[in-house]
């Protein structure tokens, strides 16, 4: 038997937006997407990534993965630009909505924590971050890493 082929590796800060893709490599949803900033040079706990996603304390980004993807992986925790301030907790659900992860709750300045999810059999991922407690602005929450493995 054949060995399989090494997975594809998708930057989730690299994905275009399903207005101008085409269909046939993971995507951002832009109609079920909130504020995303594609970046490099990620900084989490003091720690910099080489790239991810930045997004609001209560966002919501839809990724259509359009072909047989396996796992997602990301480190997650509150952007350094927030001066150790903030609170939220991130989740990763399916296109069912149903909770594949959760983190505990991250404050401004702790580390970053691993996120390793399956997502065999998915067509979908939402990426998910709330806020942990009530009051106080915005927070900028970081999704350093973000990756999709696929077939």
């Amino acid at each position: 038997m054949p060995p399989q082929p090494a997975p594809k590796v998708y930057q989730v800060s690299e994905l275009n937006y399903s207005v101008l893709g085409d269909h046939t490599e993971p995507e951002v949803v832009m109609g079920e997407s909130s504020w995303v900033w594609q970046r490099s040079g990620v900084s989490i706990g003091g720690t910099t990534y080489a790239h991810g996603v930045t997004v609001h304390s209560k966002s919501s980004v839809t990724i259509q993965l359009n072909k047989q993807c396996t796992r997602y992986e990301a480190m997650v925790g509150v952007d350094d630009m927030m001066m150790g301030l903030g609170a939220v907790r991130f989740s990763v659900f399916n296109g069912d909505g149903t909770r594949l992860w959760q983190s505990p709750v991250m404050n401004g300045g702790d580390p970053a924590v691993p996120v390793r999810v399956g997502i065999t059999g998915q067509k979908s991922i939402r990426l998910v971050v709330e806020r942990a407690r009530n009051g106080g602005g915005v927070t900028l929450a970081d999704w350093a890493d973000s990756r999709i493995s696929c077939q």
